[in-house]
């Protein structure tokens, strides 16, 4: 599966994509991690050594001009649709506690739709990548819905969208629920983060009409502290997480 994770700003997205590497990765499968957020921050939330020491894809200048036939941030020229991306994973993804990484980085546009050579290669690598039965894509997306307008989510089997109790957070959702079933995305599933109860899963579900939700994530003392060490992101009770990826591979 290519599992995209979306949602506002704050809500706890890169948290849940790391997360979600781990569950997988422990169950067996073969995990590529794609920060695809301009504010990476999904290398130190897996706990990667020296994550500032990671070159994003977009920032290789050279490879992308190779790829697309055009110098990086062009406008108004021609260039490659559909540049080779195959070799790119392998290539240029890093590798820690049996995750591959691949950071996009920033990618500059002139405004929403906006289809630079490098959101051309970003879009051609996301729908090219080709699965086993024993591997996933977790991408963690950047806040918000531009993302969507750029198209570059297309090519995803899932949306994974984390919200808050909250009306804002909410908001974002039903926005990216309606862009990314535009897009030909079928399943749509809701985490509720920073849970304090059931009464958050009614108000969830109320404001978004039902809504496909598949876990509720309890405000975490564990998760905040793991913020500040160096080793990445750590839940202790991961049964939570676990039945998250099972409903994820029924498609429920």
């Amino acid at each position: 599966m290519k599992i995209a994770v979306s949602g506002k700003g704050g809500v706890g997205k890169t948290t849940l994509s790391a997360l979600l590497c781990r569950t997988f990765q422990m169950a067996g499968y073969r995990v590529l991690a794609v920060d695809a957020d301009p504010d990476a921050n999904l290398a130190a939330t897996l706990g990667f050594p020296y994550p500032e020491k990671i070159i994003p894809i977009v920032e290789m200048k050279e490879l992308i001009s190779e790829r697309t036939g055009v110098e990086p941030g062009a406008t108004g020229m021609y260039f490659k649709l559909n540049p080779r991306v195959d070799d790119i994973p392998d290539r240029f993804g890093v590798t820690h506690n049996g995750v591959r990484l691949l950071v996009m980085g920033r990618v500059k546009t002139a405004g929403t739709g906006c289809y630079c050579p490098e959101n051309a290669f970003v879009k051609e690598l996301i729908g090219h990548l080709l699965l086993k039965d024993d591997e996933v894509v977790i991408m963690d997306m950047e806040a918000g819905i531009e993302h969507l307008g750029r198209g570059t989510t297309g090519d995803v089997d899932a949306f994974i969208i984390v919200v808050e109790p909250g009306k804002r957070s909410l908001e974002t959702a039903q926005r990216v629920i309606k862009l990314s079933t535009e897009l030909g995305v079928k399943q749509h599933h809701i985490i509720i983060n920073k849970s304090y109860g059931e009464e958050d899963r009614d108000f969830v579900e109320k404001m978004l009409d039902g809504g496909n939700i598949i876990g509720m994530i309890p405000y975490s003392g564990d998760i905040l502290q793991s913020g500040k060490g160096d080793t990445g992101v750590i839940l202790k009770d991961m049964s939570l997480i676990d039945s998250i990826r099972e409903n994820l591979m029924k498609g429920e």
